[in-house]
């Protein structure tokens, strides 16, 4: 590798307060050294856009460590290995990891999943494949145990990882609802996903709703959104109900996070409320994986994307996140 090749990158500017800005971020063009033993070049194909990067952006530790300022901004991104000083990681082979917003990283291998880009295209190991759709799966199996014949209602359905829940939840035999801020996003849990029900949350009460669609109560209620709408589900809980908090995507920009109201339903149900990190369950991930592949090349599933291209849009594209403005799962090509 020669060491004129150039890595353009995008950096964490300043930390946001509130919702994020495009001064945030910061594009950074710079030279890439040669390879040292062990290492590996990644030419990045695509980047994964989810909704916790809001959360690394903050200072602090979670369950994992924030961006620091200055460094390139941590996503989920797969490429093809395109030179190679680590035997177990050879040229042509397409990987996905932590690997950043940037066009290039160059990897000691830690952290690398090899994907096989003959059971989905690259960009399908960021979604249905990767991350979210782990979550999804673990989140709803491990976590919300589903049995069959059960009700299970997710918010912000629409996205990969509540779209995924509901159909792996369909797969095993429950009635499936869900919530979306569109029409045309709950005609697609409808038509697309095999959802019974969808509710449009900006025209329609949650809370009416399900007492409509789940009159003797959900079982599993697996919230990807937080605020009002976990109040809402916490109201509707069946006896024994599992609620696997995911994600709170109406709080990531919010100064002051709205609590649950309604806790105590959870008391009332004699059920259980737990989380999901899928972080987890990485050893896991391959048979997981396998499964999803087979649910796909079937038909029983299937995965919806919106694809922005250019490096540079990455600040625009990932704000679309947060005002509901994507449909599917969120890829920045390159």
């Amino acid at each position: 590798m020669s060491s004129i090749l150039k890595n353009t990158k995008v950096t964490l500017a300043k930390r946001p307060d509130g919702m994020i800005a495009p001064d945030n971020f910061k594009v950074v063009t710079e030279e890439l050294s040669d390879l040292k033993e062990g290492e590996v070049l990644i030419q990045i194909e695509v980047i994964s856009l989810d909704p916790a990067i809001r959360g690394w952006m903050n200072a602090g530790t979670t369950y994992i460590k924030g961006i620091e300022i200055g460094a390139v901004m941590r996503t989920f991104s797969a490429g093809k290995i395109v030179a190679s000083k680590n035997a177990d990681f050879p040229e042509g082979t397409y990987v996905s990891g932590l690997l950043g917003a940037q066009e290039y990283c160059v990897s000691d291998g830690k952290g690398l999943t090899v994907i096989d880009i003959s059971k989905g295209r690259a960009s399908l190991h960021l979604g249905v494949l990767g991350m979210p759709g782990m979550t999804a799966y673990f989140g709803l199996l491990r976590r919300g145990e589903p049995k069959a014949g059960n009700v299970v209602f997710i918010s912000g359905a629409a996205g990969v990882v509540g779209s995924t829940v509901g159909q792996i939840a369909k797969i095993k035999g429950c009635t499936v609802i869900g919530s979306a801020g569109s029409d045309a996003k709950c005609n697609y849990l409808k038509e697309e996903c095999g959802f019974d029900f969808a509710i449009n949350y900006k025209t329609e009460s949650i809370d009416e709703k399900l007492k409509e669609y789940a009159p003797n109560g959900v079982d599993v209620f697996y919230d990807n959104v937080g605020g009002p709408t976990l109040d809402d589900g916490l109201l509707n809980l069946a006896q024994g109900a599992r609620v696997v908090i995911c994600g709170f995507i109406s709080q990531y920009n919010k100064k002051e996070i709205y609590g649950p109201k309604n806790y105590m339903k959870i008391v009332s149900a004699r059920g259980v409320m737990n989380g999901i990190i899928v972080f987890d369950y990485v050893a896991e991930w391959p048979q997981a994986v396998e499964e999803m592949s087979e649910w796909l090349s079937s038909g029983q599933m299937k995965a919806k994307e919106h694809t922005v291209k250019g490096l540079e849009k990455f600040p625009d594209t990932l704000m679309m996140l947060y005002t509901g403005e994507n449909f599917g799962k969120l890829i920045l090509e390159i």
